[in-house]
């Protein structure tokens, strides 16, 4: 088995634990949302603590914090926390097509991110794809007569938090260890609220212990977030952009289908055709990168077969 392939199965493997974690988070709708977060963010803190410690880079995420990345690192933990608490909300008020439409948007998000931030200029097949995207959500808003506030909610928090993930220029296990070190006072305080019997936007919270279920279910929370990370950088270092792009999509994929065929939500017409504009635009999206890889891979082969330094005849 090459590498490369050993990077896909990887890829997929965090694609398909991020794709059904959704029924996870249906099944623990019991629990209020925020404090789901909070046990989300400190077992993933737990578990990526004790990766880093086993591999003596513990040291790696104080410097993180401590050094002139630290206010970015503290930004980037506050974006992701809200987006895990909006996908967490998401799926437990019935919006799982919804967040599944959220993550097939972020992509197109990113790129018009990129234009507006940083001055990055698109293609006309980029264009093409965000026009689409942005058709898509057109057409489900006047067929549903209402925006789909939270698949915008979801891709435009994850996109700025991508975004500031490449700036960070830190190891995946590094980075998301020193966020969710810094959520985690904020978690451990509603925690002890809750746990004295201080009410969650209304509803009762301090379920960890309260039951055995609770008690064992919601310690996964931080392995169903840490593992799927873990293969997903393992795999992205063996495989070409391309190929990632398209591999990622899974996730949303098996998002829908678990929404629609599990969870028993709605699927209208005006949804498959919204999705049939997403798919389209990502297949136009997808193809432009693949081109872009395939155009910089030549130029780099072209590079070191005209080096004299190299070795290769000419």
């Amino acid at each position: 088995m090459t590498e490369a392939t050993k990077g896909v199965l990887a890829i997929v493997g965090a694609c398909v634990i991020w794709g059904f974690a959704t029924l996870y988070y249906k099944a623990m709708s019991h629990v209020p949302p925020l404090e789901v977060l909070a046990h989300r963010s400190l077992w993933t803190l737990v578990l990526f603590g004790a990766v880093l410690a086993l591999r003596g880079r513990l040291s790696q995420v104080w410097a993180l914090i401590a050094g002139p990345k630290g206010p970015r690192v503290a930004l980037a933990g506050a974006i992701v926390a809200l987006n895990w608490g909006l996908f967490i909300f998401a799926i437990q008020a019935g919006y799982a097509v919804e967040a599944s439409l959220g993550y097939y948007i972020f992509p197109l998000v990113t790129v018009v991110m990129g234009v507006v931030i940083l001055g990055e200029r698109l293609s006309r097949a980029q264009g093409a794809a965000v026009m689409l995207a942005a058709l898509a959500v057109g057409l489900l808003t006047w067929g549903l007569g209402v925006a789909p506030w939270m698949a915008l909610a979801l891709a435009f928090s994850f996109a700025p938090y991508m975004l500031m993930k490449k700036k960070l220029d830190a190891p995946a296990a590094v980075s998301v260890t020193a966020e969710v070190a810094l959520i985690a006072p904020f978690a451990l305080a509603l925690l002890v609220w809750a746990s004295l019997g201080g009410p969650i936007f209304g509803r009762a919270g301090g379920w960890f212990g309260a039951d055995l279920y609770s008690t064992l279910m919601l310690p996964v929370t931080g392995i169903i977030t840490g593992l799927p990370l873990v293969l997903f950088s393992w795999g992205a270092q063996r495989v070409r952009l391309s190929t990632l792009g398209l591999v990622q999509y899974l996730n949303p994929t098996l998002q829908a289908f678990s929404a629609v065929l599990v969870m028993g939500e709605p699927f209208t017409p005006w949804h498959g055709a919204a999705f049939g504009l997403i798919w389209a635009a990502l297949a136009v999206y997808s193809f432009e990168a693949w081109r872009q890889d395939r155009r910089q891979q030549r130029a780099a082969r072209n590079a070191v077969s005209s080096d004299p330094t190299s070795g290769t005849l000419v």
